[in-house]
């Protein structure tokens, strides 16, 4: 394909509450077996993008671990490949990244000695699948200076999101950034596409301005002066940066048609592999429409959850409507129900977890082995 990728993986996102304590938002586990950044990388490994950069800043160490080797999504065998930026101090800057547009801005050197006449910039935290070949095609015939991937909103709330307007032939009108009310409930999905020359053009011009945000510095700033089209899908797409909307995201899962639109269609979502045994269901435990991981062993009754990696469960437990993160041991006769556990934690026997009120994040650190 003639684009190289960009994936913008380094803000911090309070909205997670505990669950972005220890990891970026590009790295929470969905689905059992895989992280958010991995269907942005499927997408673009499916699309025939050898070239893909992910900037990282926030809490990179779990992402950076699993971005260890391009090997999983086949990025670059002979050219192109996986680079992986975090932010450096260098002769001229010693920022942080300020913005999306500023961590553009930092590694400008890469754009500038890359060869391919397109970028696809897409966030680390969507759940999706889609042919950026298709987007590329589209940006052409409409000879648009950017596209924006764009879809309807299935939330009542907006205001998490950039909002859009467009004419009859998808030019885009209006574009607010995360309004507290909007009239229209077209969002953007954070996928772009643009001609790499324009995006140099435009990030070196906003440095130079002292503006950081790629939305508010350059989509909005631009929308009447250059051709911004909007490319909407109607595929699923979800974004993980709340803790509701990602407790939300795994339980879509549980659903026969997203399980098939992912992992029973071409083409697939590809991740980082672990070398686990299979799922071990012991006599006596019961298993009710859950999604259930490698390495997991159940003694107990689980229903409507999804199970991370390496998660054991006790015997005479019940885990109903929660989902359970990667190497989590619960003891015997203990209750979990509406919550997220954190990973790496060690639930004692006999412990009642219930969200009452919405979802309820466990973080136990437990000595899990005494002498």
């Amino acid at each position: 394909m003639r684009a190289l990728g960009i994936i913008l993986a380094g803000g911090n996102n309070n909205k997670m509450r505990e669950l972005s304590n220890k990891r970026a938002v590009a790295a929470m586990p969905v689905a059992g077996s895989f992280r958010s950044i991995d269907f942005a990388l499927s997408s673009m490994a499916n699309s025939h993008i050898q070239k893909v950069a992910v900037l990282t800043q926030y809490n990179a160490r779990s992402l950076n671990e699993h971005l260890s080797s391009s090997k999983w999504w086949d990025f670059g065998r002979k050219h192109g490949g996986l680079f992986v930026f975090s932010p450096t101090v260098t002769s001229d800057n010693s920022w942080w990244y300020r913005g999306t547009a500023d961590a553009i801005s930092q590694n400008l050197t890469w754009l500038k000695n890359s060869h391919e006449p397109y970028v696809v910039i897409a966030s680390g935290d969507g759940v999706y699948k889609l042919d950026f070949n298709k987007v590329l095609e589209y940006h052409i015939a409409k000879r648009a200076d950017v596209t924006v991937v764009c879809t309807d909103s299935k939330e009542a709330d907006t205001s998490r999101f950039g909002v859009l307007k467009m004419n009859e032939d998808c030019r885009i009108e209006e574009f607010e950034e995360k309004p507290m009310v909007s009239s229209s409930n077209v969002i953007s999905t954070g996928i772009y596409v643009i001609r790499r020359r324009q995006l140099i053009e435009m990030i070196e011009r906003s440095a130079q301005e002292d503006r950081y945000d790629f939305v508010k510095d350059i989509l909005i700033r631009y929308k009447n002066l250059k051709r911004i089209y909007g490319y909407k899908i109607n595929t699923y797409w979800s974004n993980i940066a709340t803790v509701d909307s990602y407790y939300r995201t795994n339980m879509d899962f549980l659903k026969p048609e997203v399980r098939d639109y992912f992992f029973g269609q071409y083409p697939g979502i590809y991740s980082k592999i672990d070398d686990l045994p299979p799922a071990k269901y012991n006599p006596g435990c019961t298993v009710k429409n859950s999604l259930v991981s490698s390495g997991c062993i159940i003694n107990g009754q689980v229903e409507n959850s999804v199970l991370f990696k390496k998660v054991y469960v006790g015997n005479n437990c019940v885990i109903k409507n929660s989902i359970i993160l990667n190497d989590v041991y619960l003891g015997d006769n203990t209750h979990i129900e509406n919550c997220i556990v954190e990973s790496r934690d060690t639930i004692r026997a006999n412990s009642y977890h219930c969200g009452e009120d919405g979802i309820k994040i466990v973080v136990e650190k437990n000595e899990r082995y005494a002498i």
